[in-house]
């Protein structure tokens, strides 16, 4: 619910609505749209109800990249996240995808770089690669990763696995069977599968390596890790139509 105060009580605390917009790289729009729908509300000063949002709320959002990456991947209407977290093309991916493998073998993890780098290097490229021509509306994916909580998000808002599977498994009929799909099949004919790699490839290496990995397209979801290297897909009423990843190392 949101609160309303008095214009004499406006403190130093509170960031007009314009500002908060450039400070979370979405459209004015978007904040009004997100304050409606309760995904993130304002503060309402004066008669007016002029939208002012909480510093502390902003650093919160903008710390908890899955929320940011999960709003941004559903939303009805597509705008451009971050530029601190937005690939808009594979090669800006493949260059913040070098600095964090950088990243990882300079301060924690030298042994393990290459490999968490290959599973976050498979989820984005599918991305690219199956959405390449056809984005609905915002092309490229999201990326954002914290080396101290040892996570990395990433997002499209994409065609998502169901509709891209279907071009060469057209008995495919929901989401659920899809993410199923590729996450235990090789799918001839499907381009990614060239290289030998696939979601397949992500499965194998996080449940050898005791990684977690969060996956959800359309309603389908999964997680995997070391205990749970069989592939449950369970079903979501929060819907997108792209694909959102969440790993952990």
């Amino acid at each position: 619910m949101q609160s309303i105060i008095s214009p004499m009580n406006i403190d130093s605390g509170l960031v007009a609505i314009g500002r908060a917009a450039k400070i979370l790289g979405v459209s004015i729009d978007t904040l009004r749209r997100w304050d409606k729908s309760a995904k993130f509300t304002s503060v309402r000063i004066g008669v007016g109800g002029n939208r002012y949002y909480r510093r502390s709320d902003l650093d919160l959002f903008m710390n908890d990249w899955f929320a940011v990456a999960k709003r941004w991947a559903m939303d009805a209407v597509g705008y451009e996240p971050s530029p601190e977290y937005y690939c808009r093309t594979r090669d800006v991916f493949q260059a913040r995808l070098e600095n964090f493998q950088s990243s990882l073998v300079k301060n924690q993890e030298p042994n393990l770089a290459s490999l968490i780098s290959a599973i976050v290097g498979e989820i984005g490229n599918n991305s690219f690669d199956h959405n390449l021509g056809n984005w609905p509306d915002i092309l490229g994916i999201y990326f954002a990763y914290s080396l101290s909580e040892k996570r990395i998000v990433l997002a499209d808002r994409g065609l998502g696995i169901l509709t891209t599977l279907k071009k060469v498994k057209t008995d495919l009929i929901n989401h659920k069977e899809a993410l199923k799909v590729a996450f235990t099949e090789t799918v001839s004919g499907r381009f990614p599968e060239s290289r030998g790699n696939g979601l397949k490839f992500v499965r194998n290496i996080v449940t050898q390596k005791s990684f977690g990995l969060f996956f959800q397209t359309g309603d389908a979801f999964l997680n995997l890790d070391a205990n749970n290297a069989d592939v449950k897909i369970e079903e979501t009423s929060e819907f997108m139509r792209g694909c959102l990843a969440v790993v952990k190392y």
